[in-house]
């Protein structure tokens, strides 16, 4: 099978790989669709994130469909034929964390295509992968790219259940990449009552708008544009943090009210925070990390239509051109989310 496997940062090779075998427990995938994520970005344009770098050749990719072509005996509830999206979070059960209820923070977790343990879990973008039955969720009635989308869905469930009550809410989204849009759309089934989404380029703000965004604000254009929202105490009774930038984190932050809620999303790496500001307002400060549960909601959600992904793909490549996926997802003028077409 063709795998796609990066070396380092720029050197991303399609080679050939040996199939897995089948296991208990499992299912073997005809892989149809692979979205391109932030984290994918950043192994190809910088070998890694933070403190996790590239130690040894990395199967990529996390974001992905597909259809059943083989079932271990004893495996219920998928028949081969079946289109699957397939979470790539798979937590041992038994840690201290998976026992109190908390799988996403799991010591044991084997999340497909992260350098963050040695030797590394290799990913998804392969064109057969075998995976546990527990990882997959029918997609009946979606394509392959919308079952794809599955994953960055559910990231921005979690965020929105990570705030809390959200009927009624003024809602400020900070980056309108992939999971800043998903956030508008997550926000809005969540009941929020006004969102306002800011970020640099007129492409995805546009793109907000579509989403179900109220107001849109290029903040590059307009620096000060959330400055009528910080008059008196602020406006906003949440925010969703996407981008992991501190210039977007500050002027967020002074248009928070009183015992607001900020929910960090966007992991870009350690950044200063206006610390006194979150101290006298009052703010929750509360982290966002992978998901759970939120996997199977969020197809139920795109099966129900009450979350529409299909703008947000804006390009589908075939895996002989995925170099070209990784270039278009890194230009946000004109690209949301890239996928790979590996039938």
């Amino acid at each position: 099978m063709k795998a796609l496997v990066i070396h380092a940062a720029r050197d991303l090779r399609i080679e050939e790989r040996t199939p897995e075998r089948l296991g208990p427990g499992q299912v073997r995938i005809r892989t149809a669709a692979g979205g391109v994520c932030g984290s994918d970005l950043h192994y190809y344009n910088h070998g890694g994130f933070g403190t996790v770098r590239l130690r040894e050749p990395m199967i990529l990719g996390h974001e992905v469909s597909g259809h059943v072509v083989e079932v271990a005996p004893g495996v219920t509830g998928l028949a081969e034929g079946d289109l699957v999206a397939v979470s790539p979070s798979r937590p041992c059960g038994g840690c201290g964390w998976c026992m109190k209820g908390l799988p996403n923070h799991c010591e044991n977790m084997r999340f497909y295509g992260s350098a963050m343990p040695f030797p590394h879990i290799q990913g998804a973008f392969r064109q057969d992968l075998v995976a546990d039955a527990s990882q997959c969720v029918r997609a009946e009635g979606l394509t392959a790219g919308e079952a794809a989308m599955a994953e960055p869905l559910a990231v921005t469930l979690h965020g929105v259940r990570r705030a809390g009550e959200m009927l009624g809410k003024r809602v400020l989204v900070t980056g309108c990449g992939p999971i800043g849009l998903l956030s508008i759309l997550s926000a809005r089934m969540a009941g929020a009552g006004e969102i306002v989404a800011t970020d640099l380029s007129d492409f995805t703000l546009e793109m907000a708008r579509r989403c179900g965004a109220d107001v849109a604000l290029n903040t590059a254009v307009q620096p000060d544009a959330l400055s009528r929202y910080s008059e008196g105490k602020g406006s906003f009774d949440v925010l969703l943090e996407c981008t992991g930038v501190a210039a977007a984190v500050a002027p967020a932050i002074a248009a928070m009210r009183p015992r607001g809620v900020v929910v960090q999303l966007g992991l870009g790496g350690d950044m200063a925070l206006p610390m006194m500001a979150v101290t006298a307002k009052e703010l929750d400060l509360r982290g966002s990390f992978r998901f759970h549960e939120e996997f199977a909601t969020g197809v139920a959600a795109m099966q129900a239509g009450r979350v529409d992904v299909k703008p947000l793909i804006t390009h589908q490549v075939a895996l002989d051109e995925a170099v070209s996926a990784f270039r278009l997802a890194s230009d946000r003028s004109l690209a949301i989310k890239a996928q790979i077409l590996f039938a």
